[in-house]
């Protein structure tokens, strides 16, 4: 079986932004070889602009490919697709016929350690995948940067090769979308901004920048417009697109309060002029969707935004991009290479992220919510933006308070549609529900 005739990742979706489309993309894996094709065809066959993903299993993000070729041949279901366990054959026969031109595919994976995945991806035909040395090391591992950023390094040269077979490779840098909530968007417009930079210093040519809805549209939308024109001064000469992922902490559980949040990050995107979409499904705050689920999400945010006008500039200027300037500039100053730039700049806690508990991490920084629902800093620790913030909360999150601030979202869409709901049924049913919600640890997957 010959190598599959691709496409470009980033030439695709830069030719649908420059028709009005907006690229919607699902979270979409499973380990049998023929249900990830099955999974494949329902998303190019979606009422919508769509490209494809396969997302690995956990066994291969942390490079344990024996424990996955294990389970592979035990017949025993993974929560992603083996790609390294899988042969490469069978790998090109998931994408036989499905991928192409028309329809290319991206591998997700989270390791901070991806040579054997990029590998494995090139082999296959492959061209297009996503992480960072940062993003997909701090929040997900204990692996120290230091094993992180060289990994990284190779990995990115080695999908550069792929650009000898006359295809682009593409990689989207996750610096938008660290720790999913409560990092205020400087620090996340900056991290994408700073692994786009490491990608290009190592042979990529083109990139995606990542930034996750947080819990104000208009707070979002000025982090994009500044990440745009961080973008555009930092990464002159390569191609480049913005990426908008639907909110990533704890999800809605009505159906209702999930489409809803769905929707306004589809507009958000529009609002931005950012060219891709990574959405989510009703199910996502108590289990993992469906292939039918994440199709309905598709075509509800390629429906949402084709009734969204763009709007550029209409932002308020709180200084979101002031800050991001100022933490990218104090990376790239450290040294000439970004590699270890960042590492400096984490041991300096330069760049801090605030709850997370990496050993790398400074963990001085902090996070609130405002009274209008913004994310704000309460403590910037060592970070060089002092001057920068133009609003730091004085007081301390306490336990009750972080879990209050982690359900913000939740409570604000699903309230609204229980409302809906509690207004439109008749008065006699108007009765208390005897059901109670579902406990903590029924929930199978919250981001």
């Amino acid at each position: 079986m010959s190598l599959p005739s691709t496409g470009s990742f980033g030439d695709f979706v830069t030719r649908a932004q420059q028709a009005g489309r907006l690229v919607v993309q699902p979270r979409m894996g499973v380990s049998d070889a023929a249900s990830m094709r099955l999974g494949l065809q329902h998303t190019k066959a979606a009422a919508a602009t769509t490209v494809g993903t396969i997302t690995l299993d956990s066994y291969t993000r942390v490079g344990d490919n024996l424990s996955a070729s294990a389970a592979l041949a035990a017949g025993i279901e993974l929560n992603g697709y083996p790609i390294v366990a899988h042969d490469v054959s069978t790998t090109r026969a998931v994408l036989d016929g499905v991928v192409g031109a028309d329809f290319p595919v991206q591998v997700r994976h989270g390791s901070p350690l991806p040579a054997a995945i990029i590998r494995s991806l090139a082999a296959a035909g492959l061209h297009a995948t996503e992480g960072g040395p940062v993003s997909y090391c701090l929040p997900y591992s204990r692996a120290p940067l230091t094993e992180s950023i060289p990994n990284w390094a190779l990995s990115c040269e080695l999908l550069a090769e792929v650009r000898e077979t006359g295809v682009e490779p593409h990689l989207e840098s996750f610096g938008g979308c660290m720790m999913g909530q409560l990092c205020p968007p400087g620090l996340l417009v900056a991290l994408s901004v700073l692994e786009c930079m490491f990608f290009r210093q190592h042979g990529i040519r083109s990139v995606s920048l990542s930034y996750a809805q947080q819990t104000d549209p208009d707070q979002d939308a000025e982090a994009i417009l500044a990440m745009r024109r961080l973008a555009a001064k930092w990464l002159p000469d390569i191609d480049w697109h913005v990426v908008v992922y639907t909110y990533m902490g704890v999800y809605p559980r009505t159906p209702e309060g999930a489409s809803r949040l769905l929707e306004e990050a589809a507009r958000l995107a529009v609002r931005t002029a950012s060219a891709r979409l990574i959405v989510k499904t009703v199910a996502e705050g108590y289990r993992i969707p469906t292939f039918a689920e994440n199709v309905a999400a598709l075509e509800t945010a390629a429906a949402a935004a084709a009734r969204c006008t763009r709007i550029i500039g209409d932002v308020e200027d709180t200084g979101i991009h002031a800050e991001a300037s100022a933490l990218v500039e104090a990376v790239v100053n450290l040294d000439p290479d970004l590699g270890t730039a960042l590492e400096i700049a984490f041991r300096r806690g330069y760049l801090d992220v605030p709850y997370c508990l990496h050993p790398d991490n400074a963990g001085k920084a902090r996070s609130y919510l405002d009274d209008q629902g913004r994310l704000q800093w309460s403590s910037v620790g060592s970070m060089p933006i002092h001057e920068s913030v133009r609003r730091t909360g004085a007081g301390k999150l306490t336990a009750m308070g972080l879990l209050s601030t982690l359900s913000y979202i939740e409570r604000k869409f699903d309230s609204a549609s229980l409302e809906q709901e509690y207004q439109a049924a008749p008065a006699t049913e108007h009765l208390p529900d005897s059901k109670p919600p579902p406990r903590p640890d029924e929930l199978t997957r919250t981001n």
